[in-house]
């Protein structure tokens, strides 16, 4: 099968390579029909390469068909149109049973300390390969997947993977109160589902983004945007009477401009062997904060300020003084896909479609594109804010 590989810092290629099978009874095997890029694989590409190995398969925001399943799978049958969740989880340990698959028990990558198992993301979250690629082979297949109907195109459902319930549980940890104000950090992907949701849910939404093209989009959703100035966090503040927004979310994550001095370390990081890359990673503060700073200088006292992007650094600098004097709290951590299902799933199929999930994808492609879809997604060019790839033949 065809499948996108990793090679390398910020480069990556289309291989063919072995078709997955199953390798325990609990398994299913599907036939991808679209998959997408995350903002997260950018910080594959650019960054963590020494988590990964060359060859690895990446991605993890796949649907499909199910094709094969093992002897123990009960729920899913060859036919079934599937979404994947990005994390792998049981569904049954204690974490799993409290909404917090990101955390279950089962599949914990204990040899990194770090949480479930990921699709598709290297060996901090178990390297299991990823789904941009023909085939996926699914783990606990009965609890990791979402059956889905037949009448909608991909794009109504495949954003459940990952990067919609990641919008979802973020507005949910802004702790945003009944009618009031959160500001959202970052329009690409997560950020426009971010703002979309929380105008859902009647809060007043207040956007920032340096690209054009993003702002755009967000308006067309009914979204106040601002550009990303050296001013950006006096106006809000002046916008919400001095105070500032009630919560902030922060959908950037260490892809932030702003930090010179984080920028050389990452480059730093990304030219050692990888043993000692890794552990520079555990003891050095590599991420560019300026997001973050930003929306906890933004936030109202008293506020909350939920993390929606992703960061890696192990010692990076935080302003606890100021945290601590704001009253801020500050929630985060990966997506508990399956959680939240049960709320988006109805948005979902709703004709009136009233989180826009149709007005998202800027660039449709074959899977063979994906090496240059990603420096485009990279670098914002061409309009880009978010890639699906479609496997050849389908």
């Amino acid at each position: 099968m065809k499948a996108v590989t990793w090679q390398g810092r910020r480069k990556l290629s289309v291989d063919n390579v072995a078709d997955p099978i199953l390798l325990e009874p609990t398994d299913a095997i599907i036939k991808v029909t679209s998959t997408a890029i995350c903002g997260s694989d950018l910080h594959l590409y650019e960054l963590l390469g020494p988590f990964l190995d060359q060859g690895d398969i990446l991605g993890h925001e796949p649907m499909g068909v199910v094709v094969e399943v093992g002897n123990a799978v009960t729920s899913l049958k060859p036919g079934d149109r599937v979404v994947i969740p990005f994390n792998i989880a049981c569904g049954q340990c204690f974490m799993c049973q409290r909404g917090l698959q990101s955390q279950c028990e089962t599949t914990q990558v204990h040899s990194q300390g770090s949480g479930a198992a990921l699709f598709g993301y290297t060996k901090l979250y178990g390297q299991i390969p990823g789904g941009q690629a023909e085939y996926l082979r699914v783990p606990l297949a009965d609890y990791n997947s979402v059956k889905v109907g037949t009448d909608l195109p991909d794009e109504r459902y495949l954003f459940l993977s990952d990067i919609l319930p990641t919008a979802w549980q973020g507005v949910q940890y802004a702790n945003v109160p009944a009618g009031g104000t959160v500001a959202v950090m970052g329009l690409g992907p997560v950020g426009q589902f971010v703002t979309r949701v929380a105008r859902h849910l009647g809060y007043e939404v207040l956007a920032v983004d340096p690209v054009p093209e993003r702002r755009a989009m967000a308006e067309r959703h009914g979204i106040e945007t601002w550009d990303l100035t050296d001013d950006t966090t006096v106006q809000l503040k002046e916008r919400t009477f001095g105070r500032g927004p009630d919560s902030v979310v922060d959908a950037v994550g260490m892809e932030a401009h702003g930090n010179p001095v984080a920028g050389f370390a990452q480059a730093a990081v990304g030219i050692l062997p990888d043993a000692l890359a890794r552990k520079a990673m555990d003891v050095a503060g590599i991420d560019r904060l300026a997001a973050m700073h930003a929306s906890i200088d933004l936030v109202r006292r008293g506020g909350t300020v939920s993390l929606s992007g992703v960061y890696s650094g192990e010692a990076d600098m935080m302003p606890m003084k100021t945290m601590f004097d704001k009253q801020v709290s500050l929630r985060m951590g990966q997506c508990n896909v399956k959680n939240w299902i049960g709320d988006l799933m109805p948005l979902v199929e709703d004709p009136a479609d009233p989180l826009g999930v149709m007005d998202l994808v800027t660039h449709t492609v074959d899977i063979d594109r994906a090496p240059e879809m990603y420096e485009t997604f990279q670098k914002k060019n061409d309009g880009c804010i978010k890639v699906v790839l479609k496997p050849a033949g389908v």
